[in-house]
């Protein structure tokens, strides 16, 4: 079609009878097209007194920018004429590249007065977003935005929820207002916020929906009184900055969402191995012990973990003299290292205000934490006791940042780790609210004193005074209520400063936490990935984070948080997961296998022994006030988890090329059935089972307690992954009795091929070291097709292969890049087909291309 046809305009009036907020309607003018792009003036025709109020009264002036992107990304950003409102800062997420495209798959309709705006396939004419019959609310602390969608929708994402995969579509609020969330409570905002959705309708394509907006929001779905099915955005502050892809396919969504927001970030091989962790480790001899009786129960252990009790006081970059002795800390990591294992600490962003602490009082030195009025330090509470937080926006804070980590984990003379963990980067306070002394040794209600000097700290916390809002653009509108907007998001803590960063307090740049809050966890992340980076030039950084934003996973791996030792947990465990990796573009990510908190279940750990190995990221964690869970405690684990890492391990190089396609190009490591059979009506509410790369459906059992899974089989071949028999899938359930709490049913995917390691090893260093078995369960067509990546497993930008794996019904062929010279081989071929499996052993070369018959 022609460029110019993309876009529609309209000075049609709504029909009567639609209900608008009073007085909250703009009218569009000086509409100008471009080949690739649209602008407009929005004008404000009434008084929009939705949330009447100082400073709270609607813009009259509004911006309407929209960019055809690429073929498949529309952008579409609705801003204030004078620039003032915040928008999320370039260098915490890059814009994508505008590459003026040709032709696109969406087109922009525009109706001028009231305006409105829709989003519409151009190859079958499906609305994909449409504003109209709803008033657009656009004030200082207030936006509000409404779609119409189709009746009963099949929606996914909006993370970090624990929240049923497929949203609810009648009375559903979701939250984005990043928070510490113990025991993750149900349909309440938890570590992250992630305000992109996958909208799929079958035969009449998928598309996303992503709405660039760090301010807390909550997002509405429901159905109006005249059975208008719809989706509202409620956010106190920020601009309307949407991104829309195309798809059609629930794939393309994805790979376009991570190619606007970053493709995910390589890990370390290592890191695809088994962890260990609990929060309550006493002492470092009771970690070597651990790490002595995985051993002896013949239990692969590749990383262990040190949580908060390795530290003096509870403080970063410190040991605890007694029970965690730097000398002999330095040795048993040395230990583990020269035993091919790994080991990760954890830093937390909390920094004790001590003038005799070293990070302390080196980061005032270079004035890198959150100010106060009259440039104090802004104090709060966390591990430690009273505190600072580092400001990621000051123009130091990263070099001491890594300064800090350079020493303190330096490989000769301090602790040589692996990898990082930050925790409580939401960021979590102790401080439950703006009352609180964090200089008080008891409650600041126990006192009137007390009480006093929290009144006077409170005054203290103003605005940063060296900062001239008036001057400063996208920073937010000036003489905002920062603690208490009119408008109250359903944030479980309560108010937006609760137990968190208080929302008033000014960065560096000028922004406040009112607007940058969920940002924080993402920047710290950051940070310390660039600070390994610097560590160790050239290597792959291993960063775990709590806390998450959109674009996390281009820098980070992430867990679920403090979860619960229940079957609940362990179930809705595989929706975070898919929410994740098949919407919000991070692959690496898992549970704490077994639960957090409670008192674990042995047949539930050992059921989450086998789950979790077949999840991105495998690790065993739990509280302080949890008993021990290690998997050798139990005799039924010990056997379950035998099992789940031998196969994991033998798995590894298919999870790892899972994890390169992610980083490559925005293939979901691990993606629910509906992205394979997206016609399958059935697939659409499936949220127990998930494919594990291209080819591995896994179907838990998961029910409490039971030996009995009924699961769903598309219409298509599959095979038992353990016995490789075959099973018809003809689009209905299937029910298997007597599983085993050591068992776990995985099927291939016929029409696939996966490379494996032909024997699994206590550590992932020796399994690299094993030849390689290829699996070939063929399509009903015959015919398979696959690929095996290899390269050193932590250089970035190495020399690797990429060898793509071929069976057209005869024989079988390599091809591909072979840049990674090995003495490793294919030393098994087994063919499986429907009539059974036929092997077939040689030696054949990984260094370039191969063909034979089977």
């Amino acid at each position: 079609m022609a460029l110019l046809a993309r876009f529609l305009l309209a000075a049609a009036s709504l029909s009567a009878g639609v209900v608008l907020a009073q007085d909250c309607n703009y009218q569009a003018s000086n509409v100008v097209t471009g080949t690739n792009s649209l602008t407009a003036d929005l004008k404000l025709t009434g008084s929009c007194s939705q949330y009447p109020g100082d400073n709270q009264g609607a813009l009259v002036d509004l911006k309407l920018l929209v960019e055809y992107q690429t073929d498949s990304r529309l952008h579409v950003k609705v801003y204030d004429g004078g620039l003032n409102m915040y928008q999320v800062q370039e260098s915490v997420l890059p814009r994508p590249t505008n590459k003026n495209p040709s032709s696109s798959q969406l087109k922009f309709n525009i109706v001028n007065n009231p305006f409105s705006f829709s989003v519409v396939r151009v190859s079958n004419g499906e609305v994909l977003f449409d504003t109209s019959g709803s008033a657009l609310v656009y004030q200082s602390q207030y936006i509000r935005l409404r779609t119409k969608l189709p009746s009963s929708p099949n929606l996914y994402g909006f993370g970090e929820n624990s929240d049923s995969f497929r949203l609810e579509t009648t009375g559903y609020h979701r939250t984005f207002w990043n928070a510490e969330s113990p025991f993750l409570p149900r349909k309440q905002n938890l570590y992250g916020s992630h305000p992109m959705y996958l909208d799929h309708r079958a035969g009449r394509g998928t598309h996303g929906v992503f709405l660039l907006n760090a301010n807390g929001m909550d997002v509405n779905i429901n159905v109006d009184s005249a059975g208008q099915q719809y989706l509202e955005y409620n956010t106190i502050g920020g601009v309307l900055d949407f991104y829309f892809f195309a798809g059609s396919s629930p794939l393309e969504v994805s790979r376009q969402y991570a190619e606007a927001t970053g493709y995910a970030a390589m890990v370390p091989y290592w890191a695809f191995g088994y962890h260990q962790c609990k929060y309550g480790y006493e002492s470092l001899q009771r970690v070597k012990a651990v790490v002595a009786n995985y051993s002896t129960a013949g239990i692969p252990l590749e990383v262990m973990w040190g949580d908060i009790d390795y530290m003096n006081g509870r403080q970063d970059f410190t040991t605890d003299p007694t029970n965690y002795p730097t000398a002999d800390y330095r040795t048993f990591i040395n230990t583990l290292h020269q035993a091919g294992q790994k080991y990760v600490m954890m830093l937390d962003p909390g920094i004790h205000r001590v003038s005799s602490y070293g990070p302390y009082s080196r980061g005032t030195a270079s004035s890198v934490f959150l100010k106060a009025a009259g440039g104090s330090d802004y104090r709060g509470k966390q591990w430690a006791g009273e505190v600072v937080w580092p400001d990621w926006f000051a123009a130091n804070t990263q070099s001491w940042w890594t300064n800090e980590i350079q020493s303190f984990f330096d490989p000769t003379n301090g602790l040589n780790i692996d990898g990082l963990w930050n925790d409580m980067n939401e960021a979590s306070n102790f401080c439950g609210d703006i009352n609180c002394n964090p200089s008080a040794k008891r409650s600041p209600s126990s006192s009137t004193q007390d009480l006093v000097r929290s009144v006077r700290f409170r005054a203290e916390i103003a605005a940063r005074a060296t900062c001239d809002f008036q001057g400063q653009q996208q920073k937010g509108l000036p003489s905002r209520d920062l603690f208490n907007p009119r408008y109250r998001i359903q944030n479980h803590l309560g108010d937006i400063s609760a137990s968190t960063i208080y929302t008033n307090i000014t960065n560096a740049d000028c922004s406040v936490q009112y607007d940058t809050h969920n940002l924080y966890g993402l920047m710290m992340a950051t940070a310390t990935r660039n600070a390994l980076l610097t560590r160790r030039p050239g290597k792959r950084p291993f960063v775990l984070s709590r806390s998450t934003f959109a674009s996390a996973g281009s820098k980070m791996a992430h867990w679920f948080g403090d979860n619960y030792s229940a079957w609940d947990d362990y179930r809705f465990s595989i929706a975070e997961m898919l929410t994740f990796t098949s919407v919000h573009n991070m692959p690496m990510v898992g549970s704490d296998v077994c639960g957090f908190n409670g008192n674990v279940q042995e047949k539930m750990c050992a059921r989450w022994a086998m789950l979790g190995a077949f999840q991105p990221f495998y690790r065993n964690h739990a509280d302080i006030s949890a008993p021990a869970q290690e998997f050798y405690l139990f005799p039924l684990v010990t056997d379950a988890a035998k099992k789940a890492i031998a196969a994991r391990y033998k798995l590894l190089d298919y999870i790892y090329l899972s994890l390169r396609r992610a980083s490559d190009d925005g293939t979901p490591i691990a993606s629910p059935l509906f992205f394979k059979y997206p016609n399958d009506a059935n697939t659409f509410g499936i949220q127990y089972q998930w494919f594990l790369g291209d080819a591995l459906l896994v179907s838990p059992v998961h029910d409490d307690d039971s030996q009995s899974v009924t699961f769903y089989l598309p219409d298509d071949i599959f095979y038992d992954f353990w016995t490789l028999a075959a099973v018809r899938g003809t689009g209905a359930n299937v029910t298997l009795n007597n599983v085993a709490f050591t068992d776990i049913p995985v099927h291939y995917r016929g029409g696939t091929i996966v490379a494996m390691r032909s024997d699994s090893a206590m550590t992932t260093a020796e399994v690299r070291k094993k030849n390689f078995t290829v699996v070939i369960p063929v399509g009903l067509d015959g015919k398979a097709k696959g690929s095996l990546y290899l390269d050193d497993g932590e250089t970035i930008n190495g020399a690797y292969s990429d060898i793509q794996l071929e069976w057209d019904g005869t024989t079988f062929k390599t091809d591909g890049v072979f840049g990674l010279q090995t003495n490793l081989v294919i030393e098994k071929v087994i063919l499986v087909t429907q009539q059974g499996s036929k092997t077939q052993t040689g030696s054949w070369t990984l260094n370039s291309k191969v063909s034979f018959t089977i």
